[in-house]
C-alpha cells in the first residue's frame, strides 16, 4: 500500500505558479520519512530541479467534435476526455479533470457546451496552465467510427499532424485507447508501453453501460443524471466509475442513505475508492451515523491524508464525544492557512480544558479570517472559562446548530467543529504525480541493479491492483536500467499475458529463465501452456518451479489443478 504524505494545494488553476512551492514542501516532508535511503540527500536537489519537468506534462483533453450529423451520437464526444484522461494518467501525464475544465469555462464566462476556437482553446489551456491540449473530431458512417485527434503544444503554439484511427462503432473503446496511445507517443517519443496494453485497459465494460455512464455524467438535470447512471449500473452492477458518479449525484440531492449504500459498493482496491470513501463518510455523517462516518474517513486518511479528510475524521470522532485534538492538529499542520482547521482545533482544545491552546488557535482563525462570524463568540466562550457541551447535535446542512449560528453572545453559543464538504482529488493527483517525478530522479542516482529492483517492486504493486499500463512502464524502466534483470523480464511477461500477447509473453519468460531460473518465470510459462491445453509442458514447468521452491503456494496450487485434470507430474 502506498501512503502519500501531502500538503494542501489550492484549486488547480495556475499550476505553474504553485508548482515550485508544493515541490519544496513535499521534499521537506519526505526528507523526514524513515526507511527511504538516499532520499534525504536527493530530495532538496530534486525539488529544485523537478518543477520544469513536472509542469511540462500537464494535459487537457477537450470533448471531441461530432461531425457525423447525428446528434444522438454527441455523447461519444464527451467520452473521449474520460477515456483519454485515464490512459494518459497511466502513461505518466498529469491530466486535468472534467470538473476543473468546467471550472475554467466558468472562470472565463463560457457556457459548458462551448465549442472553443483555437484562440479560445489556448486561453483555456493557459488558465489551467496546461502544456498540451488534445482536440479532435469523429464521424460515424454505416456503424463505423473514424476519429482524428491533434496535440496542441501550448508552450510552442504548435499543432501536431492529425492522429487517425477507425473501427466498428462497437469497438469504440479500442479506437479511444488507440488514439490515447498515439497521443502519448506524440508527446513523449520515448514512451514504450505497447499499444496492445492500452487496448486491453478498459476493463470489459459493455458499450451500452459506458454510454449511459457518459450521458449521466454529462447531463445537467439531476433526475436525468441519476436515471442514466442507474441504467449503467443495471447493465454492469460492479461498474466503479458509475457507482461513484451515482453516489455523488444521490448525495447532492440529499438522499444520504441511498448515496451511502451506492458508494459502499466501490471496491477498496479501485482507484476511485478514496473519493468514494470521502463522500461515503459525508453521507453517513449527515445521517448521524458518526461511527460509520469516522470509519469511512479513516480508510481514506490511511491512504490519502489530505487535511480535509483528517479534519472530517476528527469531526466524526468528536461527535461521539472522543478527543479529536490530535486529528485536528494534523489537519492544521498540513494546511496552516485554513482558518477552519484552527477553529476546529480551538473547539477541541476547549473541550479538553486547554484554554490557552484554544485561545491561540481561535486567534489564528481570526487572523486568517477576520470576518469569521463564530470565532469572536468562541473567543468569548474561551475567555469565560466554560467548556462547550459535548452532546450538541449538528444539523444536516451546516457545521453548527441554528441556535449557535444565530447566537449573539457566548452565553447561548455552543461551538461545534466544522466538517469539510469538498474533496480535492486534484490535489492528490498533482502531489502524487510530483512524488513519482521525484522518485524517478532519486532512482536515477542509484546503481543500475538497484534501479531495476525499485522499478520491479513498483511494477508488481501495479499488477496487484490491475493497473497494467502502469505496470508495464515500471518493468520497461527496470529492463532499460538493467537488461540482465530476470525479474524485470518476468514482470513484462506477466503484463503480456494480461494483454493477450501470448507469443511475447512466452519470449519474455524464456528470456528471464536464460538469465536466471526463477519460480515466477516458470509459473508464467506453466500458465501459458495450461491455457494452450499443453498439460505435459505445463506440468514440466510447475515441476521445475517446485524444484526451486518446494513449498511455493502458487506452484502447489497449479500442481493440484493439473492433477485434477488427470495430468501426471514429472
Amino acid at each position: 500500500m502506498t501512503l502519500y504524505i501531502l500538503v494542501a494545494v489550492p484549486r488547480p488553476l495556475n499550476l505553474r505558479s504553485i508548482c515550485r512551492e508544493r515541490w519544496l514542501s513535499i521534499a521537506l516532508i519526505l526528507c523526514c520519512l524513515p526507511g527511504i535511503p538516499g532520499l534525504a540527500q536527493t530530495a532538496p536537489a530534486a525539488a529544485e530541479a523537478a518543477p520544469a519537468e513536472a509542469i511540462g506534462r500537464v494535459v487537457l483533453v477537450l470533448p471531441f467534435d461530432n461531425r457525423s450529423g447525428q446528434s444522438t451520437l454527441d455523447w461519444i464526444g464527451d467520452s473521449f476526455p474520460d477515456t483519454l484522461n485515464q490512459r494518459l494518467s497511466s502513461a505518466g501525464f498529469l491530466t486535468i479533470s472534467n470538473d476543473d475544465r468546467q471550472f475554467a469555462l466558468d472562470h472565463l464566462g463560457l457556457p459548458v457546451d462551448f465549442k472553443p476556437s483555437r484562440a479560445t482553446t489556448i486561453r483555456i489551456a493557459q488558465t489551467l496552465d496546461a502544456n498540451f491540449v488534445i482536440v479532435g473530431s469523429y464521424t460515424v458512417d454505416k456503424n463505423r467510427i473514424s476519429v482524428q485527434a491533434q496535440v496542441l503544444n501550448v508552450d510552442k503554439l504548435q499543432l501536431s499532424q492529425p492522429l487517425d484511427d477507425s473501427s466498428e462503432l462497437t469497438r469504440l473503446f479500442d479506437v479511444e485507447n488507440s488514439i490515447a496511445w498515439k497521443i502519448a507517443r506524440n508527446i513523449d517519443p520515448h514512451f514504450n508501453v505497447a499499444r496492445e496494453t492500452f487496448l486491453s485497459a478498459s476493463g470489459g465494460v459493455p458499450l451500452s453501460a459506458f454510454e449511459n455512464y457518459i450521458r449521466g455524467t454529462s447531463a445537467t438535470a439531476p433526475q436525468e443524471q441519476i436515471k442514466r447512471l442507474q441504467m449503467a449500473i443495471a447493465i454492469t452492477p460492479n461498474y466503479p466509475a458509475a457507482l461513484l458518479a451515482l453516489g455523488k449525484a444521490q448525495f447532492a440531492q440529499g438522499d444520504f442513505d441511498r448515496a451511502a449504500a451506492t458508494l459502499a459498493k466501490v471496491p477498496h482496491s479501485d482507484r476511485r475508492a478514496l473519493e468514494a470513501g470521502f463522500y461515503l463518510g459525508l453521507a453517513r455523517f449527515n445521517s448521524a451515523k458518526y461511527a460509520d462516518a469516522e470509519a469511512a474517513f479513516a480508510f481514506v486518511a490511511s491512504r490519502l491524508p489530505l487535511p480535509e479528510v483528517v479534519n472530517n475524521q476528527g469531526v466524526a470522532a468528536s461527535r461521539q464525544g472522543r478527543n479529536a485534538v490530535p486529528l485536528f492538529q494534523r489537519a492544521s499542520n498540513a494546511d496552516p492557512n485554513d482558518p477552519d482547521y484552527h477553529y476546529n482545533l480551538a473547539v477541541a482544545l476547549l473541550r479538553q480544558g486547554d484554554f490557552s491552546g484554544a485561545q491561540r488557535e481561535v486567534d489564528l482563525t481570526l487572523k486568517l479570517r477576520p470576518t469569521d462570524p463564530e470565532a469572536p463568540l468562541l473567543k468569548a466562550r474561551i475567555n469565560s472559562g466554560r467548556r462547550p457541551q459535548t452532546s450538541s447535535p449538528p444539523n444536516k446542512s451546516g457545521t453548527t446548530t441554528k441556535a449557535a449560528a444565530a447566537a449573539t453572545s457566548d452565553s447561548d453559543f455552543d461551538p461545534l467543529e466544522r466538517i469539510r464538504r469538498t474533496y480535492s482529488e486534484a490535489s492528490f493527483r498533482q502531489a502524487a504525480f510530483q512524488l513519482d517525478q521525484m522518485r524517478a530522479m532519486r532512482v536515477a542516482h542509484l546503481p543500475p541493479a538497484q534501479q531495476a529492483t525499485e522499478y520491479i517492486q513498483s511494477g508488481k504493486g501495479y499488477l496487484a491492483q490491475g493497473l497494467i499500463p502502469e505496470a508495464e512502464q515500471e518493468f520497461q524502466a527496470a529492463i532499460a536500467a538493467d537488461p540482465s534483470s530476470a525479474d524485470a523480464h518476468t514482470g513484462l511477461a506477466e503484463v503480456r499475458t494480461h494483454t493477450g500477447n501470448i507469443d511475447d509473453a512466452r519470449k519474455e519468460a524464456e528470456r528471464s529463465l536464460k538469465l536466471q531460473p526463477t519460480v515466477d518465470a516458470y509459473l508464467v510459462l506453466a500458465k501459458i501452456e495450461l491455457q494452450a491445453k499443453q498439460l505435459s509442458a505445463s506440468a514440466a514447468d510447475v515441476s521445475n518451479a517446485l524444484k526451486l521452491d518446494p513449498k511455493n503456494p502458487a506452484a502447489l496450487a497449479m500442481r493440484q489443478a493439473l492433477l485434477a485434470r488427470g495430468q501426471r507430474m514429472p
